[in-house]
């Protein structure tokens, strides 16, 4: 287990792995102790109404939004507009990174 995984950290981006949720990407707003986080996405979960969520039951990606750490440390607020943005800025940049990786992987295995 790597320092990413063991230690959540605010504004860092998780996938969740089990309960309704399931396979969406949400972002660490608050961290209740070693066992539980307070997880948003702006959209579903938004700020004010966050989901209370099992560190065993998240993925820890190696991604902490900066927009979304500096308002929370700055202010301990953050708008469900700048969630929602470092989201889909995650999704566009490291996401489509690991599909063409995959992609990549694949074709290599084919040749």
């Amino acid at each position: 287990m790597n320092e990413s995984e063991s230690s959540p950290r605010i504004g860092q981006v998780v996938r969740v792995l089990q309960g309704r949720e399931v396979e969406q990407y949400m972002i660490v707003i608050s961290i209740l102790d070693e066992r539980f986080v307070l997880l948003a996405d702006g959209e579903k979960r938004k700020y004010d109404r966050p989901k209370k969520k099992n560190v065993q039951h998240i993925e820890f990606m190696d991604y902490i939004s900066p927009e979304v750490q500096n308002s929370l440390l700055e202010t301990g607020r953050v708008t469900n507009g700048k969630l929602r943005f470092a989201l889909s800025k995650f999704v566009n940049e490291e996401v489509t990174d690991l599909k063409k990786e995959d992609q990549l992987d694949g074709e290599r295995r084919c040749n």
